[in-house]
Parts: structure tokens; sequence; C-alpha cells
């Protein structure tokens, strides 16, 4: 039986695996600076607020993005429509997970995409 952060592993790796294989290299960057900033976004505004900040840029990396962090995490809505219409209790169970899972995110941009933690501001980002 795998744990929770294996499974995690596991399909983040596939998904960011995934984005470098079909995405240029400037939209697998935007893709890997979100998995970067998304965390302190999300501590900083709570989930549903950060998820809709990552809905409303511009550029379709961004949606597969919240795709793939909302099938990591097992969400069968939109992950930025789930995080808005949850109750207390399980909003507060999908944010635990997203942050989870946004470990492996930051840990796979870094080691397969490239993206340097201390150099990720972006334009547009």
């Amino acid at each position: 039986m795998q744990t929770r952060d294996q499974k995690y592993a596991i399909d983040v790796l596939k998904h960011v695996e995934e984005v470098k294989k079909v995405q240029g290299k400037a939209e697998a960057r935007k893709y890997g600076v979100m998995c970067h900033k998304l965390p302190i976004l999300i501590h900083t505004a709570g989930l549903a607020q950060a998820l809709a900040f990552v809905e409303s840029r511009k550029g379709p990396i961004y949606g597969i993005f919240l795709n793939d962090l909302g099938r990591t995490v097992g969400e069968e809505k939109p992950l930025a429509a789930a995080a808005r219409t949850k109750q207390l209790n399980d909003y507060m169970r999908l944010t635990s997970q997203v942050m989870a899972a946004l470990v492996w995110y930051k840990r796979f941009a870094q080691s397969v995409l490239g993206v340097d933690v201390s150099n990720t501001d972006e334009e547009g980002v």
C-alpha cells in the first residue's frame, strides 16, 4: 500500500514530465514558476482566492496546471470551483491535500523543469 505522498509523487512526476515534453520552454517555465508561487499565495490569501488568481491568468498553461493539480488530489470538479463550494471541513481538507501535492510540484519543477527557486520572478506570473 502506498502513502498519499508516494501517490502524489508518482502522479506529479507524470504531469511535470508531460508538460516538459509537450509544452514549449517558456510555457513549461510558467508552469514551474506557478508550482513555486502557489503555496505562498494559498498561505497568504487562502485556497479559493489563490486558485481564482491562477484561473484568471492568461494562457492555457495555467488551466493545464489547475487540471493537473486537481487530478493529483482526486478532485472530480474543476479545482477552483470545488474550493469555492466546499463546506468548511472539506475546504480545510482540500487545502491540506493541495499543499501536500504542491510540495511535489515544487520539487519536480526544480528538478525536471529546471525552475530555480531563487529566480521565479517571471513576467505575467
